[in-house]
């Protein structure tokens, strides 16, 4: 995979942009669209953005990508195995550091200083790619690449993927054609439904069917040496952990035990020491490579409000304690969670205890059958399984200059 520096980057030979359909006939020949994608920094910036390439690869309707990201080490934890997604594409990643070395956001005089020959490094990039249209994903990175594909004529679209708007989405949204939203409370009141559009989240073509739900749920059971009936509580802490989760946890593995729940815990890179003892019914792990099955096997979810996660969870009705990230001056993962209705329940970190411990184990067993069945029925329809066409198609209109 091809990694370039602002200074620098790959030397690309410059590429014709891919010609608009002009006639019914054209209409039938395949076309490509030349992408760029501009975003990262977290997982939730990084994994919609690849569901998106990996869906216009299935349908054969990608030509060419750059994508421009913050240089963050948890974007190649979030991007790894896609070299075989993008093989045979002209293909280039650029990193734009607008953002501090320990992240965050940058301040103005940062910005005032870097933004400048990132737009030119984005412009170049533009350019030898031939792209015909850009996504900003959310963050800061999305500013002068933005900002470079204006000045260039291209066209623009932002994906909103959490429910509160970012700083970058606000900043932004006058220089977008579109803007996608992961959840309705994102929309404008008033809005036309031309610029602003509810499409549900890109998700996995893992998460785009549901047929074999049952058949994913046994294998993935079988791996973790669980027999049917053993209730499975989930812990997905988000792609970097949880250090509130993963305390809570290992101090319930007790709790868990004795009432018979066994529990995948996803811990965060590098973080194996703050999860419990393994033991057959207690697996930590850094990361869970299959999201989908995991949450297909779970009788039961607890996790951060990240809305790549709650997406996940809502696109296959997996009921779940939502534990908000309790830090975010806006409160956005409490307001992701809420998208999701009576279907998951929002529990602040300082409420963790003993007592919570038991009531998510009472929640996994047979006496709280009946709860979750309510909370999965309220999952039903609250997330779009199609959101990845539904964007894929509004960015080959813009290419082509549809209305």
């Amino acid at each position: 995979m091809g990694v370039a520096e602002l200074s620098g980057g790959a030397a690309l030979g410059r590429r014709a942009p891919t010609r608009a359909v002009t006639s019914p006939l054209e209409a039938t020949v395949p076309s490509t669209l030349r992408l760029a994608l501009a975003g990262g920094g977290t997982g939730g910036h990084v994994l919609p953005g690849r569901h998106l390439v990996e869906h216009g690869r299935e349908l054969g309707a990608l030509g060419d990508l750059v994508w421009f990201q913050t240089g963050r080490a948890v974007e190649d934890s979030a991007m790894a195995g896609f070299e075989a997604t993008v093989a045979g594409l002209g293909f280039e990643r650029l990193r734009l550091r607008l953002e501090p070395p320990r992240g965050g956001a940058p301040g103005l005089g940062r910005l005032a200083l870097l933004t400048a020959p990132a737009v030119l490094a984005a412009r170049r990039a533009l350019r030898a790619h031939g792209s015909e249209v850009l996504l900003g994903l959310g963050g800061f990175t999305s500013l002068p690449a933005v900002l470079a594909a204006r000045s260039l004529g291209l066209p623009v679209a932002l994906l909103e993927i959490n429910a509160t708007a970012g700083r970058a989405t606000r900043w932004l949204t006058g220089r977008a054609q579109r803007v996608f939203h992961a959840w309705p409370g994102t929309l404008p009141e008033g809005g036309d439904g031309q610029r602003d559009l509810w499409t549900g989240p890109p998700l996995g073509r893992a998460f785009r069917r549901d047929g074999d739900a049952l058949a994913v749920r046994e294998e993935m059971r079988a791996e973790l040496g669980l027999d049917a009936q053993t209730p499975l509580l989930v812990v997905l802490g988000g792609s970097q952990g949880a250090l509130g989760l993963n305390r809570f946890v290992a101090a319930s593995t007790a709790v868990f035990a004795e009432r018979g729940v066994a529990v995948l815990h996803q811990v965060g890179p590098g973080r194996l020491a703050e999860g419990g003892e393994p033991s057959p019914t207690y697996r930590p792990v850094e990361f869970v490579a299959q999201v989908d099955r995991a949450l297909r096997a779970a009788t039961f979810v607890l996790c951060r409000g990240g809305a790549s996660t709650l997406a996940e969870v809502g696109a296959v009705r997996a009921p779940a304690w939502v534990v908000p990230y309790p830090h975010h001056a806006d409160r956005h993962q409490e307001r992701n969670a809420r998208q999701l209705g009576s279907g998951v329940r929002v529990v602040q970190e300082r409420e963790l205890d003993l007592e919570a411990a038991r009531e998510l184990a009472r929640l996994c067993g047979p006496a709280g059958a009946e709860r979750r069945s309510e909370m999965r029925a309220a999952l039903e329809g609250r997330v779009p399984l199609d959101g990845a066409q539904r964007i894929w198609s509004e960015l080959e209109r813009m290419a082509r200059g549809e209305p």
